[in-house]
This record gives structure tokens, sequence and C-alpha cells, in this order.
């Protein structure tokens, strides 16, 4: 692509930076008339004199969707934005414009490094978004021959994860939270199940003390959430980690952590300590929103609910079809163009910012097959971009995916009755810009089917380092829920025997 040469403001450069100063929204310019019809531009491509648009506070959490259908009806797929007063950026909402953007990392770089605002002293040291923006070493804000170093611990360590004893573990791990909810038939199924489930196996992936997990997923809501106690949830986070990494140089496990630090890679301990960062905040972030969606579109989506109970849809289907309509990321920074360019008939000038909008770009119109998604029609399509696209793409998606799916089954299974407990539209979500999130889903149930047996005793420990065998097909696990006869919850129902220190774990979790 021949960058362009947009014409540019007075000073040369077009972002002005009147809401540096005076609180206000900048007076952005840029080339010719954005797709749409919008006010005429200037320099940059941004409107002069009109609001940018937030993606913050409440109207992102309240209806995205709608929010991203405005912007594109007036800008067309690449529209300009704020992240915070006086930071623009760009949304990219365009499915094309997305891949075009993710898969040229000469012109769209991952480092933020390139990012024009905080070189300009126009991004604050507290700023609620230098957790999710500031640069660090990882494979996440690399390029080139050091993103590939990187990637390649990152995806050889996952590999290590014994795929069954993952589905085995989770499965544990979910009876005993279902089995420590009360007798009164109510719950919710966000803090007692979807935000606790991921922490109870990834704790035990890395090798933290299983006794982190709640304030873990404090920090972590924290940190994606881009909210006031953003950047000391940041450092607190990270100072865990450290510790943990510090720990296993000398006792190395059979765990994440020590197979990372042990990767011919040879990666620094800062390096380790960034990428369990990057871990931990992907593996638990994205599995609770994930179930979260899912279990709500279950509870409030007829036609989802019937043709998944009915077998018509898998387990396994369903979770594609929420990765299209409702990804557990909506927005991820992001790209940092690296000269002028033009993208989606907007003037993008050298250290402007791009937001990946991934649950836009879902919603593109032009995306083939991405407008029959309101109508279930896309089964197992994965063609979504909810774990990004290009050599970025998202490498803990297959553990996630088991995660989910076994939380979704042994769930229906347990409790084929669900009921939401609340009229759906007073269900609430975190105003975060980044993660699609319900802040509760209160449930009723007035049954259960008691857990499957338990798998017998395998010899192996608990994570074994080997070739990872093919993930179980949904027939396997029961990819719906089971037809078994329900009875009704009592507290003497006879259940298998699990391990003890599931019993206890579980237990100290409920508070018990």
């Amino acid at each position: 692509m021949t960058a362009p040469e947009p014409p540019r403001a007075a000073g040369g450069c077009p972002v002005a930076h009147g809401a540096a100063h005076s609180g206000g929204p900048a007076p952005y310019g840029g080339g010719p008339a954005p797709y749409g019809g919008g006010p005429a531009p200037y320099g940059g491509g941004l409107p002069v004199g009109v609001p940018l648009t937030p993606l913050y506070g409440q109207a992102v959490a309240d209806d995205p969707h709608g929010l991203y259908a405005r912007l594109r009806e007036r800008y067309g797929p690449v529209a300009p934005i704020e992240l915070e007063p006086g930071v623009e950026a760009w949304l990219v909402l365009g499915y094309g414009e997305l891949l075009e953007l993710t898969r040229n990392e000469a012109l769209f770089s991952k480092d933020s490094r390139h990012w024009r605002v905080p070189a300009e002293g126009r991004l604050a040291p507290d700023s609620r978004l230098q957790p999710m923006t500031a640069w660090r070493p990882t494979l996440l804000n690399l390029d080139g021959a050091e993103h590939q170093r990187l990637r390649a611990a990152v995806s050889d360590t996952l590999s290590q994860i014994d795929h069954r004893q993952l589905r085995e573990t989770t499965e544990a791990a979910a009876n005993g939270l279902i089995d420590s909810w009360g007798p009164d038939g109510t719950a919710d199924l966000i803090g007692q199940y979807a935000r606790a489930l991921p922490l109870l196996v990834s704790t035990q992936l890395v090798g933290l003390p299983t006794g982190s997990g709640p304030r873990m997923i404090e920090l972590i809501s924290h940190f994606v959430d881009s909210g006031p106690e953003s950047v000391r949830a940041a450092g607190e986070f990270q100072g865990t980690l450290a510790e943990l990494v510090r720990r296993r140089r000398t006792a190395p496990g059979a765990d994440l952590t020590s197979w990372l630090l042990a990767h011919p890679a040879a990666l620094t301990d800062e390096e380790a300590v960034h990428h369990l960062v990057v871990l931990m905040i992907a593996g638990n972030e994205t599995c609770i929103n994930w179930i979260g969606n899912t279990l709500r579109l279950l509870l409030t989506d007829r036609r989802f609910r019937a043709t998944l109970t009915g077998g018509r849809l898998t387990v396994s289907d369903a979770l594609e079809e929420v990765l299209w309509r409702d990804p557990p990321t909506q927005n991820f920074p992001g790209r940092w163009a690296t000269g002028d360019t033009v993208l989606g008939g907007q003037y993008i000038s050298a250290g402007d910012m791009l937001v990946l909008g991934l649950a836009a770009a879902n919603a593109d119109p032009a995306a083939q097959g991405a407008s029959s998604a309101a109508q279930g029609s896309l089964g197992g399509n994965r063609a979504h971009l909810a774990w990004g696209a290009g050599r970025h793409v998202c490498p803990a998606q297959h553990p996630a995916r088991i995660i989910v799916e076994t939380a979704i089954e042994t769930l229906l299974h347990r409790l084929p009755d669900l009921q939401l407990a609340v009229p759906s539209g007073e269900l609430a979500w975190r105003p975060s810009p980044w993660s699609r999130a319900l802040v509760a889903l209160p449930v009723l149930y007035s049954a259960f089917t008691p857990p499957r047996p338990p798998a017998p005793e395998r010899p192996a420990p608990a994570w074994t380092p080997s070739t990872p065998p093919a993930a179980p097909a949904p027939s396997q696990s029961g990819s719906t829920p089971s037809d078994a006869t329900s009875t009704e919850r009592t507290p003497g129902s006879a259940q298998p025997d699990r391990p003890s220190w599931w019993n206890s774990l579980v237990g100290w979790w409920s508070g018990r």
C-alpha cells in the first residue's frame, strides 16, 4: 500500500491538542468527507468540532452493539473514538479492515512505543489505560523475529498441557462449586461459578498457591476494566507473579511457569513474568466472560436454548455462536500506525492508535455469513474474529475452549431446570471498553442430576508435559443435558468421592 499525503492542519500534526489543555473534546481533522456522510474533516481524518464518541463508561456497557452500529453508519468501517478524555484513537469496525490491520505488521505495529499520545505527554502516568496499552517485553507488544521467539515459547508451553486431564480437572472443580451452593435453589452464575471456575483451574496450571484465587480475580477485573484501580491492581498482580517466577527458578515443578522458564527461548525473569500476566489475563478473563455470555444466552434466548437442549446444536457449536454474537473480548488494543496511510476510507497518521473492534467486525454486514449470526445459522462457523487474526491470533484458545465447554456441559447436566431469577433487562454489564462481562447472573433451580462417576485414578501428576492428545469429541463428555431423571436436591444427596484437596479448596472458596 502506498502511503498517501493527507492534507495537514496548521503545525503539521493532524491532532490538535485542545482537549489536553481545556478538558473538552479535541478538534481533530482530516481528508475527504468520511464514509456515511459526516462533518467536513481536516488533517488526520477525525471530524472537526464534533465531540468524539467515548469508548468507556456506561454507554459501551449498556448497548455496545447499538453503539457500533451508529459509528458504522456515520463513519464507515473505521471510526474516531475517545478512550478517555483527551485521548483519541480509531475503532476498526469492518471485518475486512480488521483483517488488513492485523496482517500488515510493517504499517500497523503491535509496539505501543509508536503511540503519539504518551510521546506528546498526553497520557498521565496514572491513566487507567496504562495497564492495557503500556509496552512490555511480550509476544503481544513485539513484531517480527522477537515476536516469533516469544510466541514459540508460549505455544510450546501450552502444548504440554494434558487436555484430557484438563477436562477432568475442570469437571471436578465445576462439580465442587455446584455442590457448595446452599439448598435454597438460588445461585449467581457469575460470582459463584464463572468467576471461580477458571481460577480454580489456572492457579493450579501456573503453580500459584490455591488460596490466591479470589485476590487474583479481583486484580484481573480491575486490570481489564481500565477503571480507577487499574494501575494499582496491575502492580500487585505483576508482583505476585514475579514471586512465583523466583520460586520456580530454584524449585521447578510440573506447571506452566516451570515449563516456560525451561524453554529453549531462554526467557528472562522479566519476560517470564510478563508472559504469565498475559496467560492469566487471557486464560481467566476470556473464560469467565465466555461462560457468562453463553449462560446468559441460554437463559434469555429461547431459540438458542431450544436448539442446544434439543440436540440440534452441540455445546461446541453453541460456543462458536457466542463468539460471533457476544465475544468475551469486545475490543482489544491495539495497533499503532508506523506511517501515514488510509484504512477504511479514513486518513491514519503515523503514531495513531487503532483499536481492534472484535465484536463490531463480527457484526459487519459485509462479512460473509456474519449477518446470519442473529438468526443462529452459523453453527460451527469459526470465521469470527473473537481470537484476533494474523500472527498475533490468541495461542491459548484451545485450553480455553476445553475449560468453557466443560463448564457449560457440567452445569447443564447437573442443573437442567435453570431459570433466570430476574427480568433479563435488569442484568448489568461491567463498564469495560475491552471485556463483554456481566456483573451477575442470578438463577433459580429446583432439581439436580448427580455428577457423573469419577474417572479412574491416573498415576500421572495433574499436569504432565507430553504431546497433547486430540481434544475429545463433544459426545465423549456429553454435549447436551443428560436425560437422566432429575431428583429434588436434599442435603444428604449421595455424591461420588472426589479428591479431598478439591473439597477443601472449593469449601475455602465458598467460605465454608
